[in-house]
């Protein structure tokens, strides 16, 4: 499958409101999910633009950059701070455990990145808001047909 030039794709967008002090535009397409807590999925940044600032609550994520650039800064919850800052290229490759906060921002170019996540329970993130309370949490369940 080619996943760059797909046309067969079926991409959900985000974009972010007024509640929001930062740009959001991303879109998400879903490539394989089961029963057993594993999904497989794309998610595309436009130009500077991010996701939602969020928690990984799946039990591990690996990512690796297919397309553009992707800046990451990781944020400690308690205080708010960046705690570091990463731009990662195509090829770069990523494992994390559940509890990682962070902001992702596509670069100049935008980026497209490969996400592989597997749960144990069904959850996979939270969105959060400025102050790290939970807005919105994204479940397994949700893209299973």
């Amino acid at each position: 499958m080619d996943l760059i030039n797909n046309d067969q794709l079926q991409w959900k967008r985000f974009v972010g409101d007024d509640k929001f002090d930062y740009p959001i535009d991303y879109s998400t397409a879903v490539l394989d999910v089961n029963e057993n807590g594993h999904i497989n999925l794309l998610t595309k940044w436009e130009p500077n633009s991010y996701c939602h600032f969020h928690r990984h609550t799946a039990t591990s994520t690996t990512s690796t950059v297919l397309q553009g650039e992707l800046h990451v800064e990781d944020i400690e919850i308690e205080s708010g701070k960046v705690i570091n800052s990463k731009t990662r290229n195509v090829g770069d490759y990523a494992s994390k455990d559940g509890g990682d906060v962070h902001m992702e921002k596509g670069g100049p170019e935008g980026a497209i990145v490969l996400f592989s996540l597997y749960t144990k329970d069904g959850s996979l993130a939270e969105s959060l808001d400025k102050n790290g309370n939970v807005i919105s949490e994204s479940h397994i369940d949700q893209f299973l047909k």
